[in-house]
């Protein structure tokens, strides 16, 4: 019995260590990446200060934070974050799904990459800003033309993926499945489904970061709320600290967007042996 109760206290004591080290882990990591943003900003507001940069066209970061904190507390700030994050969200939502339908099934059957995977690369090639036009001429300048505009940047990094994730999948694997008598339908679930995840997590974050700055555009088309709208009244109002302030809180929603997405492979791909979850 007292053996039993000693390996139970080792074991809480090793799940407790490992818990510790791992909170340190994260606020070590968190704290190094802190570093050369700290720095730029010092050098960035001394060079203000010193006159080496001119105030009136480059503003000192204190003049950026005094601007974003006069739109919270007018209260306007929050509602262009929120309509942004919004058209982001739902447009990331949508290109994802389109992505993973038409990309499992391209990647699945060589007979429809050969029909469709042409036309689809040939879109691609298309730069973002030309579907503004379009979009406006089919669907006004309303809000289903600036989710759609989002959608389509984020659909071709996604598809890209789960088709090289599911076509990169080890053949010496599918043929075990089939050894083992496994159904269509449980060599996707336990073979190909976990061998191409890595891959399309890769995807969806490359696809959260397009979304993001596709969204830049949308919001030229016609908005009156959003970060994209605020950027157009800083270089109307010739108002550099909005201008900048706008592009700082993008960079920090696209951050954190990711890092929620870098968060979830990590916790999805726990059970790889590799040297990320060596670390």
């Amino acid at each position: 019995m007292t053996v039993n109760i000693d390996e139970k206290e080792v074991f809480e004591a090793k799940g407790k260590q490992s818990v510790t080290g791992s909170v340190e882990r994260k606020v070590r990591g968190l704290a190094l990446g802190l570093i050369i943003p700290f720095i730029l900003l010092v050098v960035w507001e001394a060079a203000v200060r010193f006159n080496w940069l001119d105030a009136y066209v480059f503003p000192a970061p204190t003049t950026i934070l005094q601007k974003i904190i006069e739109l919270a507390q007018e209260g306007t700030l929050w509602g262009h974050v929120g309509i942004t994050f919004f058209r982001v969200l739902i447009g990331f939502l949508a290109g994802t799904i389109a992505a993973v339908v038409l990309g499992s099934i391209v990647g699945y059957f060589k007979w429809f990459e050969q029909l469709m995977d042409p036309l689809i690369q040939a879109f691609r090639s298309i730069p973002s800003l030309a579907w503004v036009p379009l979009f406006i001429l089919w669907m006004g300048i309303g809000e289903t033309s600036k989710v759609m505009l989002i959608a389509v940047g984020v659909f071709f990094p996604v598809y890209l993926n789960i088709v090289s994730g599911i076509q990169g999948v080890d053949r010496k694997l599918i043929e075990v499945g089939k050894i083992y008598h496994f159904t269509p339908l449980q060599i996707v679930r336990r073979i190909i489904l976990p061998a191409s995840l890595p891959s399309f997590l890769v995807g969806l974050r490359s696809g959260v970061g397009l979304g993001w700055m596709f969204v830049v555009a949308a919001e030229l088309m016609g908005a009156s709320q959003g970060l994209g709208y605020l950027l157009v009244v800083g270089q109307n109002t010739y108002s550099p600290e909005l201008i900048i302030a706008s592009i700082i809180l993008f960079a920090l929603l696209g951050k954190a967007t990711d890092s929620l997405l870098k968060a979830l492979e990590a916790r999805a791909l726990k059970w790889q042996d590799n040297l990320q979850n060596q670390l």
